[in-house]
């Protein structure tokens, strides 16, 4: 039985990786359908602590894992299907067939943002395409941006991003915001700010290497046009990858595990980190401090055990 299994290999996962493995409990890290996490799909990263020039996403990923690697953290490459508790643990199914049981667990598969689903938005994903502003919205300092959505978070994008784009445009399918009214009066009378109602992308531009507009059809008339953008932020939400854990752990009505402030969950030895748990942040630095929180808690609650 291990000691402990880390399910996912985001900054959340690797960094509660490195804490467990120079704890000397050997981490066992299941990767998930997406190895590595968000942070994969970003190119700039230039609001992590040590990189004052920034750092590619996918290369801090890597160096993360390098360095569990060095403690003894151990990777593997497979998805889990199943979660059950048993007795003095639980136990994984992976999609290979393999079962592997464990005294403790740190659940760390993250939140996927929704993306529209068109072929353009693949092309130029971190090219223009992103879904978190704070992220990556000083890369578009002086240009032109569209956020999609009409909720509070499209609304906080927007206003997030007036400190660097000289015009934000609000691109929603409908003709009235779903966010609060406090968020929209925000919004309405920000003069750098402006809505395009009853409108959705149907379409990415581009110029191969980076977004120049987007194809819109507007929904009432099916006209379609198009408009030029430096930049699309997608803030139509996102979803928690915890399918897995339905009927086991306790989760809101969103679908992200709950837990106290040491990381637990209802369940005695299974801890949660990073973006499947934080429905508020969801910054790589925070899922990173989470990861350590979890990890330090698996170490105080195997030693609790005798283990």
């Amino acid at each position: 039985m291990e000691n402990v299994i880390i399910l996912g290999t985001g900054i959340a996962g690797c960094t509660a990786a490195i804490y467990t493995a120079r704890a000397n409990l050997s981490p066992l890290l299941i990767s998930g359908p997406e190895d590595g996490g968000q942070l994969t799909l970003t190119t700039d990263v230039e609001n992590f602590p040590g990189f004052p020039e920034g750092v590619q996403g996918p290369a801090l990923v890597e160096m993360c894992k390098k360095q569990a690697e060095k403690f003894g953290a151990r990777f593997k490459v497979d998805i889990a299907n199943s979660f059950r508790k048993i007795t003095g643990g639980f136990e994984l199914e992976l999609i290979s067939g393999e079962k592997i049981q464990a005294k403790t667990a740190i659940i760390s598969t993250g939140a996927s943002a929704r993306w529209l689903g068109i072929p353009s938005e693949e092309k130029y994903k971190g090219r223009g395409v992103t879904t978190c502003a704070v992220c990556d919205g000083a890369l578009f300092k002086g240009k032109e941006v569209v956020v999609i959505g009409g909720g509070d978070s499209a609304m906080e994008e927007a206003t997030f991003l007036t400190k660097f784009a000289s015009k934000v445009t609000i691109i929603h399918r409908k003709d009235t915001f779903r966010a609060s009214k406090i968020m929209q009066e925000k919004v309405l009378h920000n003069p750098t700010i402006s809505v395009m109602w009853d409108s959705e992308v149907v379409e990415i531009l581009g110029d191969g290497k980076r977004v120049t507009g987007v194809k819109l059809h507007h929904v009432k008339t099916s006209k379609i046009m198009e408009f030029k953008t430096d930049g699309v932020f997608l803030a139509i939400g996102h979803v928690p990858n915890t399918s897995i854990f339905k009927g086991v752990v306790d989760m809101n009505e969103q679908g992200y595990l709950k837990t106290d402030r040491f990381m637990k969950t209802n369940i005695p030895g299974v801890f949660a980190a990073g973006d499947v748990q934080d429905i508020r942040y969801r910054q790589a630095i925070t899922a990173a401090g989470t990861g350590c929180q979890a990890a330090m808690e698996v170490e105080k609650y195997l030693a609790e055990q005798g283990e």
